[in-house]
């Protein structure tokens, strides 16, 4: 593995999202000194929070998996994930609402799920179930090590007996045409397959290796951290900030200082010059390059997963229907994603990700008082609408919702809504989002592994990049690795206690890590 040659003893960390905090407490378990830059006036990045008429609304991510890859980075400085977040695992993890008016609790259990499936479509499907969610694991195990917790230098790293591995599980084939090997009900194959939208290709598109997302929130299980997801941000910058980093907020920076390709100094708009040995840029892409001089080259523009309209909706009821997330399913289905990834048209048969965070924490909103996010994909701006239509066409198109969401169940939403926030690719433009999608860069096979825009900086040896438009990708899980693998590039993956690290307690497992990943023998 290639890693930052030179002196590396102080780093700045440009942005303190989830990549950015996570490669600063692997920094920092490594002896390094962190000064850690962020322009907003606090941590999250992404999993930010917006305060309205006393609700508390996460504006990223609401869904978390793998906490174990969370508690990596706080063990890194001897804190622990469960010291400083409580989680509580959710059963269901989703619900499946299907246009017929069934429903499906997705259970991480096996047994549970296998017996939820059974009343759901019958013993061969329940049988179908067992043997995916064996695929499932074998699929993750035979990845994870190989070829998403890894830095790749080239793309020679490729061809290694997990390769073959992945081959035999048929990995590069299709992932709608595998999960249908073993699930022939049309309703169950859309709960194992919609998490390629995370990956920003259509399931009938993607690759089947792109399963190991379901197996993630599946099989690996769904969390919900007390206070939101924002508490996890919060988490690791107190975690760092006790471990002896330096954060800096409401500090945005302006120029890079270079001279014989390195960095020697990150200067920020208010005019402050602060000496480094190496930088960790975790900011969005073009904000990145901009700040490095320019992007390098590619055989091809970049492509962009599809946007998102959320609407973050306080509430003076709720529905005993919904689970903490429940996803919603329109009846059409390879329509949707033609629209999304293909026509740039707006779903004409939504399907939604409803999530409703006060069912485990009723302190996010006002007593008496509810909280519902709704999360409608739409085309990214490349595709679709561009970023200033949607001025006119979000209050529109959130009317159109809300209008779906009364057809499906909710009763008396329009008249229920006390507080709300509209967010709509214009917002996720303005805050410098490439394409007007947060889900950045999607993972086609020419974008996905070491095809993906790298996380070293050809020109400058002490740059490095992290974050989801890099490597691993997009995902929860993915930039806590990446931001792991930015910090490896810096330490060479030696991890010396540091000296100023702050005990925590001996604390019970909160929560069960999956098997660890290694070689599997091919089914």
């Amino acid at each position: 593995m290639k890693r930052v040659p030179g002196p590396t003893d102080h780093v700045v960390v440009v942005g303190a999202g989830l990549s950015g905090l996570a490669c600063a407490l692997h920094l920092l378990g490594a002896g390094r000194r962190v000064t850690v830059v962020e322009r907003d006036a606090g941590p999250g990045g992404r999993a930010g929070r917006v305060r309205r008429a006393g609700y508390a609304m996460d504006t990223g991510p609401t869904v978390l998996t793998m906490p174990h890859l969370a508690d990596e980075a706080f063990a890194a400085v001897g804190d622990s994930l469960h010291r400083r977040v409580e989680l509580t695992a959710l059963d269901p993890a989703y619900r499946a609402c299907f246009a017929d008016g069934s429903s499906l609790d997705v259970r991480t259990d096996g047994e549970a799920m296998e017996a939820e499936v059974r009343r759901f479509a019958g013993p061969a499907q329940a049988a179908g179930y067992r043997d995916l969610r064996q695929w499932l694991e074998r699929l993750y195990r035979v990845q994870m090590r190989r070829f998403i917790d890894t830095n790749f230098d080239s793309p020679l790293q490729l061809l290694h007996p997990d390769l073959a591995r992945l081959a035999a599980l048929g990995g590069f084939g299709r992932l709608d045409g595998r999960i249908g090997r073993f699930l022939s009900d049309e309703r169950l194959r859309r709960v194992f397959s919609f998490q390629a939208l995370y990956a920003g290709v259509a399931p009938a598109r993607a690759l089947a290796a792109y399963a190991v997302i379901a197996y993630m929130d599946t099989v690996a299980g769904v969390w919900f951290p007390k206070g939101g997801m924002h508490a996890l941000p919060r988490a690791m910058a107190d975690a760092a900030a006790d471990a002896g980093a330096d954060l800096r907020w409401t500090a945005e920076v302006d120029t890079l200082e270079r001279s014989a390709g390195r960095v020697r100094a990150v200067r920020l708009v208010s005019g402050e010059r602060i000496a480094c040995d190496a930088v960790v840029l975790t900011c969005e892409l073009p904000a990145a390059y901009a700040l490095l001089g320019g992007a390098p080259r590619r055989p091809a523009r970049l492509r962009h997963s599809p946007s998102a309209v959320i609407l973050h909706a306080g509430t003076d009821r709720t529905w005993p229907h919904l689970a903490h997330h429940t996803i919603s399913f329109g009846a059409a289905w390879e329509r949707t994603f033609e629209e999304l990834t293909r026509t740039g048209e707006l779903m004409s048969d939504p399907s939604l990700l409803i999530s409703r965070p006060t069912t485990h924490d009723p302190a996010l909103a006002p007593p008496g008082r509810h909280l519902h996010y709704v999360l409608a994909p739409c085309p990214n701006t490349h595709v679709g609408p561009e970023a200033a239509a949607w001025r006119d066409l979000g209050p529109r198109y959130r009317d159109s919702l809300v209008g779906v969401l009364e057809k499906r169940g909710l009763e008396g939403f329009a008249d229920s809504v006390q507080e709300e926030l509209l967010v709509t690719p214009l917002d996720w433009d303005a805050q410098g989002h490439a394409a007007g999608s947060p889900f950045s860069v999607s993972h086609t096979f020419a974008q996905t592994g070491p095809f993906r825009p790298r996380n070293l900086v050809r020109g400058l040896d002490n740059v490095v990049l992290a974050g989801c438009g890099t490597t691993p990708g997009v995902g929860v899980p993915t930039v806590l690795v990446s931001g792991k693998l930015a910090a490896a590039r810096i330490t060479g993956g030696a991890r010396p206690r540091p000296a100023r690290t702050r005990r925590s307690p001996a604390v019970p497992a909160a929560y069960p890590a999956p098997a660890p990943a290694g070689t599997d023998e091919p089914s």
